[in-house]
C-alpha cells in the first residue's frame, strides 16, 4: 500500500510544470506599476494609476525541478511504473514540488507635488513548496533487503505551505539624475500556514546483535516536528464549505496571525546608458499566535521483533496483545509532545539584482527623453539580471539574459533567456501596451515547450490590467 501511494504520487506531483519564479520578466519595466512591487526603487514613468481590481495583477508558477508530466505519461509505449521507478532513482533529495499563486485586489499610487511616488495595495499570496524524500522513496519502493546497514534519512522530509493576505504602501523617490531609491512596508495576515522543515534521524536495519532475531530495526535521533497555524479550526468545519469560505475571508483581515516586513530597492546610473538596480523583498516575519499547534516526536527506538508466545487459552480468554504492547512500547520511547504555544517564522527572502545597458535612438527620435530631473529612455536595452530566494534547504538562483525593444512610450516588447534549477533553455516573453490610459501587460516563459508543455519543467504566466496617467 505505501509503496503505491509513494510511487504514484510521483506521477501526480509531475502533472504540475515547475516553478520558474520568473517574475524577473516585469522587473525594470518602468512602464507598469507592478515594477515597484520587484523593486521600490525602481523607475517609474507615471503620474498616477489605479489597478482594476481583481485584474491588475495575476501571477502562477507550479511544478517540480525533477520530473515532467511527459516523462511519466509520455506516449513512447513504455511501462509506466518502470517509468516511475527510475524517476525515483533519478531524483534526489535536493528536487522540489511547488506552487506559488499571486492575485491583486487592489493596486493604486500617486505622485507627489515635489516628484515622489507613493504606492499600495493588497494582494493574497499562496506558496507551497516540498522536497522530495529520496531515501524513503526508496526504502517504500525497494524495501531494506538490499540496503543492510544503509541509514535512511528522514531529514529528506521538508515542506511548508503558506496562504497569506498581504497589505502594503511604499515610497518611491528620485534623489537626483542618477539615484532612486525605494522602499515598501508589508503587513501580512496568515491564512494558514503548515511547515515541516529542520528534521532529523534516520531508519536503518543492521544485524542484530543480542540474538533474539537475525536483524534489527533502529530509529535512531529522531526530531521530527510538524508546525500549524490555522488549521485545527478549519478541519473542524470538514463538510461546511461555507463556514470553511466564510472563515478564510474572515481572515484576509483578521487572522490573528499578523506579521510585519520590508521591501527595499534602488536604481543607479553609472552612465547614461547603463544602469545598475537592486533589490531585497519580504525582509519580515509573521508571528502565529491564533489557532497553533507544533507536533514534535524525539527520540530512540530499536526493534528485534515480536516474539510470539502460545500459552494455553481457556475458553474467554484471549491471546496475547502483541501488536497494542508494540504501540505502547514505541510511544514509550519516541515521545510525542502536542504543544498549542505561538512561533516566529520568517519570510522567505528574495533578492533582485539588474545590470543593463540601453543604446539606439531615443524615444521619440529626439535628443532625450528627459523626465523631470533628467531620466533617458532609448528604443534598445539588454542586460543580465540574477535572482535568488530563501528556500528551507538552502537559496534557489536563476540567471537571465534579456533583450528589450521599445516601440514608441506606448508599446514595449521583452524577451529572456533563463538558467536557473530547471532547465538550461528557459525562453520568456513580456509585453506591455497602453492604449489610452489602459495599461496591459502579459508575460509568460518556456516559449520552448508550448508545442508540447507535458514536456515543460517550467511554466510561468503573469497578467494585468491598470489605469496609468502618464507624466
Amino acid at each position: 500500500m505505501m509503496r503505491s501511494i509513494l510511487t504514484y504520487s510521483v506521477a501526480v506531483l509531475a502533472t504540475f510544470s515547475s516553478l520558474s519564479q520568473n517574475k524577473q520578466l516585469l522587473y525594470g519595466l518602468e512602464n507598469i506599476p507592478q515594477s515597484l512591487l520587484l523593486n521600490p526603487g525602481g523607475e517609474i514613468d507615471t503620474q498616477k494609476h489605479f489597478g482594476i481590481p481583481f485584474f491588475s495583477g495575476f501571477h502562477l508558477n507550479a511544478g517540480t525541478s525533477g520530473v515532467s508530466v511527459y516523462d511519466i505519461f509520455g506516449n513512447d509505449n513504455g511501462d509506466i511504473n518502470t517509468k516511475i521507478r527510475d524517476k525515483i532513482s533519478e531524483l534526489s533529495d535536493k528536487d522540489f514540488f511547488t506552487i506559488t499563486q499571486q492575485l491583486e485586489l487592489l493596486n493604486f499610487g500617486w505622485r507627489s507635488q515635489e516628484g515622489t511616488y507613493f504606492s499600495g495595495g493588497w494582494y493574497g499570496e499562496t506558496d507551497f513548496i516540498a522536497y522530495f524524500p529520496k531515501d524513503l522513496a526508496v526504502l517504500a519502493t525497494e524495501g531494506n533487503r538490499d540496503y543492510i546497514n544503509v541509514p535512511f534519512d528522514i531529514g529528506q522530509i521538508s515542506a511548508r505551505a503558506d496562504a497569506t493576505s498581504v497589505f502594503h504602501f511604499g515610497i518611491n523617490k528620485q534623489i537626483n539624475r542618477k539615484l532612486t531609491i525605494g522602499g515598501r512596508a508589508k503587513l501580512y495576515s496568515s491564512l494558514i500556514s503548515l511547515s515541516s522543515t529542520g528534521n532529523t534521524g534516520t531508519i536503518n536495519t543492521v544485524p542484530s546483535e543480542n540474538g533474539l532475531n537475525i536483524y534489527e530495526h533502529r530509529l535512531s535521533n529522531i526530531d521530527f516536528s510538524f508546525q500549524s497555524s490555522g488549521l485545527t479550526s478549519l478541519t473542524e468545519l470538514s463538510g461546511n464549505r461555507t463556514g470553511i469560505t466564510t472563515t478564510v475571508m474572515g481572515r484576509s483581515l483578521f487572522s490573528g496571525n499578523y506579521g510585519l516586513g520590508v521591501d527595499v530597492g534602488f536604481t543607479y546610473q553609472l552612465t547614461d546608458k547603463v544602469r545598475l538596480s537592486a533589490s531585497a523583498l519580504d525582509i519580515g516575519a509573521i508571528f502565529h499566535a491564533t489557532d497553533t499547534d507544533t507536533y514534535r516526536i524525539q527520540g530512540d527506538y530499536a526493534l528485534n521483533g515480536i516474539e510470539l508466545v502460545f500459552p494455553p487459552i481457556e475458553d474467554g480468554e484471549f491471546t496475547l496483545p502483541y501488536y497494542n504492547d508494540l504501540e505502547d512500547e514505541i510511544e514509550r520511547e519516541l515521545k510525542l509532545d502536542t504543544i498549542s504555544k505561538s512561533y516566529v517564522q520568517a519570510r522567505p527572502l528574495k533578492v533582485h539584482a539588474q545590470l543593463a545597458y540601453n543604446f539606439g535612438n531615443f524615444i521619440g527620435g529626439s535628443a532625450c527623453d528627459c523626465l523631470e530631473k533628467g531620466r533617458i529612455r532609448r528604443v534598445n536595452e539588454m542586460g543580465i539580471h540574477l535572482y535568488a530566494i530563501k528556500r528551507p534547504k538552502g537559496p534557489q538562483t536563476a540567471g537571465t539574459f534579456f533583450y528589450r525593444r521599445r516601440f514608441g512610450t506606448n508599446f514595449s516588447l521583452k524577451g529572456t533567456y533563463t538558467v536557473d534549477s530547471y532547465s538550461k533553455d528557459n525562453i520568456g516573453a513580456a509585453m506591455v501596451m497602453d492604449i489610452g490610459k489602459f495599461n496591459f501587460y502579459v508575460a509568460a516563459d518556456t516559449l520552448l515547450r508550448y508545442e508540447n508543455l507535458a514536456k515543460a519543467n517550467s511554466v510561468s504566466l503573469q497578467l494585468g490590467l491598470n489605469l496609468k496617467w502618464d507624466q
